[in-house]
């Protein structure tokens, strides 16, 4: 278990089997700062410090990093003890397809988050039928679809292999953050961007804001959502309600697939006991920090997870009264 502080036993945290638990600053991998993960890590770990590390003596300190990629690697290598994760990441670390190699054992989720959406954003002048048909029409161009090894650029690239188009193949593409792929749009050196987040997402925000009516997210139809789902049954219908975000006048129809909190099977139980009870008794302390919180309530804390439960986390939703489902049960 890798830790930015371990302090000794001296601070008296009994566990439920009577043994002192070690006191600890986890590690917890975000992704980049434009978009939502980061925000909402930073909402969780200031939560942790408020309310956990006076008396319960441990804390998450929450870092930027490449996204879901490289996350499932720092979990797997200790590096990270916590992290937020794509589901379609989560499902790759657990049964070792896509980009990761082999099972990763040590891969246990919390709770579900929020789901991330997906957001083409292109020019509007490019926007000829305003929906993800237009990407093809762009084949050649500069594209932003996220940071190498990131869950960005690996769900874009599952989603338009769905239209057709071959991310490393049909585009010259701009390895970066929101911040700077949003400027990239604004700048006129990238052609669309593929942002998937919580909205309403820094970055697209402050492209709509400077940029009023240059810019387009476009809709996902039920045919093309079909087609980038590709029969994972990830991949559900999400609205982008008019107003969330600068200029926007009518309501986006596009897709999203579930974001989760991480964390590596050796994290001590009474620890993540205590985080997801806090978490979910302060939902109005992280949902004041960023909106896309506002997805989480107890009655989902479970959906559509990918890995084994924490049996931390598992014991406080047994307390609460929930049923565990048989495949979030850890062997």
């Amino acid at each position: 278990m890798k830790m930015l502080k371990a302090i000794a036993v001296s601070a008296g945290l009994v566990t439920s089997g009577g043994a002192f638990a070690e006191s600890a600053d986890y590690v917890l991998n975000t992704a980049s700062t434009g978009g939502t993960y980061h925000p909402v890590g930073t909402a969780i770990s200031t939560l942790s410090k408020i309310k956990l590390l006076p008396k319960q003596k441990f804390s998450l300190t929450a870092v930027n990093s490449a996204g879901s990629g490289a996350n499932v690697q720092a979990l797997s290598a200790g590096t990270a003890d916590f992290a937020i994760l794509q589901g379609l990441f989560g499902s790759y670390a657990v049964t070792g397809t896509g980009p990761v190699s082999e099972p990763q054992a040590n891969l246990r989720s919390i709770t579900m988050l929020w789901q991330n959406v997906e957001q083409f954003v292109v020019p509007t002048e490019k926007a000829t039928t305003g929906t993800v048909e237009d990407l093809i029409a762009l084949k050649g161009t500069p594209v932003g679809m996220g940071k190498q090894n990131s869950g960005t650029i690996g769900s874009n690239t599952v989603l338009l292999s769905g239209l057709g188009l071959d991310v490393s193949s049909d585009f010259t593409l701009i390895h970066a953050g929101y911040g700077p792929t949003a400027d990239a749009l604004a700048n006129g050196q990238a052609f669309a961007a593929g942002i998937p987040s919580g909205p309403p997402t820094g970055a697209i925000t402050k492209l709509l804001a400077s940029n009023e009516g240059e810019f387009t997210i476009l809709d996902v139809t039920a045919d093309q959502a079909a087609a980038m789902d590709g029969g994972r049954n990830l991949w559900v219908p999400y609205t982008i309600a008019a107003g969330t975000y600068p200029g926007q006048a009518e309501d986006v129809n596009t897709i999203a697939q579930p974001n989760f909190l991480a964390v590596n099977a050796d994290v001590d139980e009474d620890h993540v006991y205590m985080l997801t009870k806090t978490m979910y008794e302060n939902l109005p302390f992280l949902q004041a920090i960023h909106p896309a919180t506002k997805a989480m309530m107890i009655e989902s804390a479970m959906a559509g997870l990918p890995a084994p439960l924490h049996p931390g986390a598992a014991r406080y939703y047994t307390e609460v009264g929930l049923e565990i489902p048989a495949n979030l049960i850890a062997k």
